[in-house]
C-alpha cells in the first residue's frame, strides 16, 4: 500500500511537471506569434537585464526573475514587454519551506523626464506595492480620483505635474487593471499576468499614460528633446 501511495505521488508530480513544461512551451509560441503580429521581436529569455531597471515592483519577494521579451516600436513608442514574477519563502513551525508565486505582464518605455520615484495604482489592486515604497498617500482635488487611486512620491509636485486633471480623468476612465510606476527616464506599466492576446491592450495603456504626461511636467522635468529607450540607446 505505501509502494502505491508513493508511486501515485511520483506520478502526480511528474505530470504536474509535464503540464506545466507544456504550458510555458504553449505561452512562448503564443507570444512569438504575437510579436510576429506588431512587428515585434521576442525571446524566451531575458537579452536585457530588465531585472536591473529602477522599480520597487522589480525588487519584491525572496527571488524574481523576467522571460519572455517583446521589444521594438510598436504605435511610434519603444517599448519592451516581459512576464515578471518573484515568490516570497515562508517556513511553518514543522521547518517546510514553502514559496508563493505573484506573476505580472509588465511594459516599460522612456519618457524625456528626470522623474522621482512615483506609483500609480487603483486602491485595492496593487495597494501593497505602493505600500512598500513607504511614502504617504498623496491626496488630489478629486474624491472620485482619490478613492479610485493611490499615489506615492516623495516629491508631491512631481506628482501633481503628472496627474493633472486631464490624466486623472483618464486613469478613473481607464480599465483599471493596471498599475504605473515612475524612476528616472523610465515608466513601467504593469498588471497580473496576461494571456498573450491581452498584451496589446496593455501596450495601449502604457501610451495612454504616456500621452497625457502634461506639458508643465516635461517644462519643469524634462531632460531635453532626446529620449533614451529601455535598452540605453539615445535617439534626437
Amino acid at each position: 500500500m505505501v509502494a502505491l501511495f508513493i508511486g501515485l505521488a511520483i506520478a502526480a508530480v511528474v505530470a504536474i511537471g509535464v503540464i506545466s513544461w507544456y504550458l510555458k512551451k504553449k505561452r512562448r509560441e503564443e507570444l512569438a506569434t504575437v510579436a510576429g503580429r506588431l512587428g515585434m521581436q521576442f525571446s524566451a529569455e531575458d537579452p536585457f537585464g530588465l531585472l536591473r531597471l529602477p522599480f520597487a515592483l522589480l525588487e519584491k519577494g525572496d527571488g524574481r526573475g523576467t522571460e519572455n521579451v517583446l521589444w521594438g516600436s510598436w504605435e511610434g513608442l519603444e517599448v519592451k514587454e516581459f512576464d515578471y514574477w518573484y515568490y516570497v519563502e515562508s517556513t511553518d513551525s514543522k521547518g517546510n519551506r514553502t514559496r508563493s508565486y505573484h506573476r505580472f505582464s509588465c511594459a516599460v518605455t522612456d519618457l524625456r523626464l528626470t522623474a522621482p520615484h512615483l506609483t500609480v495604482t487603483r486602491e485595492g489592486m496593487f495597494t501593497r506595492l505602493a505600500d512598500h515604497m513607504g511614502f504617504p498617500d498623496i491626496q488630489f482635488e478629486s474624491e472620485d480620483f482619490n478613492r479610485a487611486f493611490q499615489v506615492k512620491s516623495p516629491d508631491r509636485e512631481f506628482a501633481t505635474a503628472v496627474i493633472d486633471q486631464r490624466m486623472m480623468a483618464w486613469l478613473i476612465q481607464s480599465s483599471g487593471r493596471c498599475g504605473f510606476e515612475l524612476e528616472g527616464s523610465s515608466i513601467l506599466c504593469f498588471s497580473r499576468k496576461l494571456k498573450p492576446p491581452d498584451l496589446t491592450p496593455l501596450l495601449g495603456t502604457l501610451k495612454g499614460f504616456c500621452d497625457h504626461v502634461p506639458r508643465a511636467a516635461y517644462s519643469l522635468y524634462g531632460s531635453g528633446s532626446g529620449s533614451r529607450d529601455v535598452g540605453g540607446t539615445f535617439t534626437a
